[in-house]
């Protein structure tokens, strides 16, 4: 018998290994939650899908989504990634992929890590909602309102609200699984 999924990732083998194996379980790993924010902003405007499509050519462009040296990009590193085919090539998202790497890193100075930061609008404990279609999940609540507020006064850029709702589904801070999903009482 097949396993019922989220119906936001049927039909697309790529769509539902993320599903099964990483959509909405809780990550605190800084690393993990930097490259998951900066793949949330660069899919601003356009598909997950897209998005998991080019995630390896992300990881290989941006050093492996690792803070410490996309914050030294220079100008030269940036025109070399605008000329990157296999990644978004928006001059604004990349950018601010450098800035967010340089906010990110202030912010682990501040509160000993992303992770505590950002985990701590939730009070370390995912939000477990029950929705039985996902299209009934919200593309943002109140919360990622406060949260979107907080990290652009901390100097991120492309983490308006809905970016940052993705990005706590994405991180596990909200289970948005269906009720019938299999992975609702798994994550």
């Amino acid at each position: 018998m097949e396993k019922h999924r989220c119906g936001w990732c049927r039909g697309d083998v790529l769509y539902e290994a993320y599903h099964d194996e990483e959509w909405g379980v809780p990550v605190r790993d800084d690393a993990t939650l930097f490259e998951f924010l900066i793949l949330e902003t660069f899919q601003a405007g356009l598909s997950w899908i897209t998005i998991l499509r080019k995630r390896e050519n992300f990881r290989k462009a941006f050093d492996g989504f690792n803070y410490e040296k996309i914050a030294t990009y220079d100008e030269s590193k940036i025109d070399a990634l605008l000329q990157d085919e296999g990644i978004v090539r928006n001059k604004l998202k990349v950018n601010a992929t450098v800035s967010n790497a340089v906010a990110f890193m202030q912010v682990q100075k501040e509160f000993g890590s992303f992770s505590d930061y950002i985990w701590g609008f939730v009070d370390k404990k995912p939000i477990k909602n029950a929705f039985t279609n996902y299209k009934d999940a919200p593309a943002n609540t109140p919360l990622s309102d406060t949260i979107s507020k907080d990290l652009k006064k901390r100097g991120f850029k492309f983490v308006g609200s809905t970016v940052v709702y993705a990005h706590m589904q994405a991180t596990g801070m909200v289970n948005d699984h269906e009720i019938s999903c299999f992975r609702y009482n798994e994550v």
